[in-house]
């Protein structure tokens, strides 16, 4: 059991129609690290919220479909009702291993960082043996380059799935204001880039499998549009704001 003097760990799991890998998902989370597991269905058509209920997660439902960002915020919100003061944030698709939690954790407990990042592409080898398709590799290299050209990070992916955050992120951070489609998790991390959070990042492999959650292509294309215009709006406001320091 954990002992209680250490810092409260909760796992949000954001769903949608997450059935077939939800179990595989949740069996392989380290429980000695872990508090309790969160678990919001974003009004899936599957048994998830059955499921996940049978598996004696604590469960949550949307009435009605509200997009990958509008799961995240629930899931925070939660949580911080909750006083968690570490919150991982993990796909239940089974992409990303959740025995790794315990690389994570103890890089925020110890204060290192406020946010860590699982990377899938820390090289191109990682990413396309994995099954990763082309197509979404060089998006994700091209988007993840021009983030970091324009923010001054130097992070190998801006667009994981697999989030640790310290508590104090998402109490400074108002993440309720921010998309309730994919843009959301760029917002985040521009966000976080802004409030100078310090964010780490440990390579991970991923799982690519016929089960696993995946953007379409139009819906994908307007996050990568919508990705580069808010990274440039931030990068627009970042000069204006050192230009009138300086004057």
């Amino acid at each position: 059991m954990i002992n209680k003097k250490k810092l409260k760990t909760i796992v949000v799991l954001p769903a949608y129609n997450a059935q077939e890998t939800l179990k595989k998902t949740v069996v392989e989370i380290p429980k000695n690290l872990v508090n309790e597991i969160v678990l919001v269905d974003d009004c899936s058509s599957d048994k998830t919220f059955l499921l996940a209920k049978k598996l004696k997660l604590t469960v949550y439902r949307h009435k009605k479909n509200q997009g990958y960002g509008a799961n995240q915020k629930t899931c925070y919100q939660i949580a911080l009702k909750k006083k968690a003061d570490i919150i991982i944030m993990l796909h239940p698709d089974y992409q990303y291993d959740p025995k790794l939690i315990s690389f994570f954790v103890p890089l925020i407990k110890t204060g290192y960082f406020d946010l860590m990042l699982g990377t899938r592409i820390r090289s191109r080898q990682e990413a396309l043996k994995a099954g990763m398709p082309l197509y979404k590799y060089l998006a994700n290299r091209f988007l993840s380059f021009f983030q970091n050209i324009l923010t001054g990070q130097n992070l190998s992916e801006w667009h994981t799935g697999f989030r640790v955050y310290h508590r104090k992120v998402l109490q400074t951070i108002n993440f309720n204001k921010f998309s309730n489609d994919f843009l959301f998790d760029t917002q985040m991390l521009l966000a976080t880039v802004e409030k100078n959070f310090k964010i780490g990042e440990i390579s991970i492999p991923a799982h690519y499998h016929p089960k696993a959650s995946s953007i379409g292509f139009w819906p994908g294309l307007k996050y990568g549009l919508g990705t580069l215009l808010l990274t440039t709006i931030f990068f627009i406001k970042k000069i204006i704001g050192q230009w009138f320091k300086k004057y």
